[in-house]
């Protein structure tokens, strides 16, 4: 397989669409105070791509030189662990992605804040550093988080919260109380395709001593807390519906729980968890339908 090719595989694409949600649904909110600006979306989104594919290129290097990724991995094949990239050039391109990031962050920052805002440059440039350090620790490193426990909390603060609080603030300046809901609501959604993962994976998690939450409290507890995550987002974003109600058109992004029910009657009764890899693809894209709604619930339909 020709070298880009390689790449372009070992950076995930599928991924990018979730990792976008939070930047979508923080837009809309600040759209809602009419503080939309096409310059500081587009660098948003590549920002939050660039720490995507960063948190990407470090988790085929950490799983594969802990030998997580193996032969009995169920998901696509990964870069190290196929021998397509050695650890050499995995290590370049973590190395170049990060510069990447560096440099689009410092590009939003400067066109969200320009050079009056000070505290509030640093502010946001001490969350990138650490959006950065979270992209790589996750499996990289003896004190890796995502094997202790800790990657559902991660995904749901930088998902979740940072994305679309941040990305909100990065528009107007300041923070409404009520943008928590949606911001949760990203959040347990991103959680949940971790979930799935790790449901996926469980086995193979299991035999590496990567201790996730479902190798912790096992399948039948992993799915009822997958359960919990899905509708824990759904009242929250209902919550939020219903504070925002003007008529009928508010309602339009609910239409995306639809697939998202459907999935979790299918998680549900799935007995082999090794099935369970198409509908990581379902919660995220849904996910991603459920931002885009968002937006035009409450912006172009007033």
């Amino acid at each position: 397989m020709p070298k880009i090719k390689v790449w372009i595989s070992a950076a995930r694409l599928r991924t990018l669409p979730l990792s976008l949600s939070g930047i979508i649904v923080g837009t809309a909110l600040g759209s809602m105070y009419n503080q939309f600006r096409w310059d500081i979306f587009v660098f948003a989104l590549l920002t939050t791509v660039g720490f995507q594919v960063t948190s990407n290129f470090a988790n085929d290097y950490g799983d594969g030189v802990k030998g997580t990724d193996n032969e009995t991995r169920v998901g696509p094949k990964r870069a190290l662990q196929s021998g397509q990239l050695s650890r050499k050039e995995l290590k370049v391109g973590i190395i170049i992605s990060i510069i990447i990031c560096i440099l689009f962050t410092v590009a939003l920052l400067y066109l969200s804040f320009g050079t009056e805002n000070l505290i509030l440059t640093l502010i946001f440039g001490a969350l990138g550093i650490l959006s950065i350090w979270a992209a790589i620790k996750y499996t990289v490193g003896s004190s890796a988080y995502g094997y202790k426990g800790l990657g559902d909390l991660f995904v749901f603060l930088f998902f979740g919260l940072l994305g679309v609080m941040g990305s909100m603030f990065l528009y107007t300046k300041a923070l409404n109380a009520m943008a928590i809901f949606p911001a949760v609501t990203i959040g347990l959604l991103s959680t949940g395709v971790l979930n799935l993962n790790n449901l996926r994976d469980y086995e193979s998690d299991k035999t590496s001593n990567k201790n996730t939450l479902i190798v912790k409290m096992g399948i039948r507890n992993g799915k009822i807390y997958h359960v919990f995550l899905i509708a824990i987002s759904f009242i929250s974003i209902l919550a939020f519906t219903f504070i925002h109600y003007h008529n009928w058109k508010n309602t339009i992004h609910l239409v995306a729980f639809v697939p998202i029910f459907i999935h979790l009657n299918k998680m549900w009764k799935i007995k082999n968890t090794v099935l369970l890899d198409p509908e990581l693809k379902k919660l995220a894209l849904s996910t991603f339908l459920l931002s885009i709604l968002f937006y035009f619930s409450f912006n172009n339909f007033s």
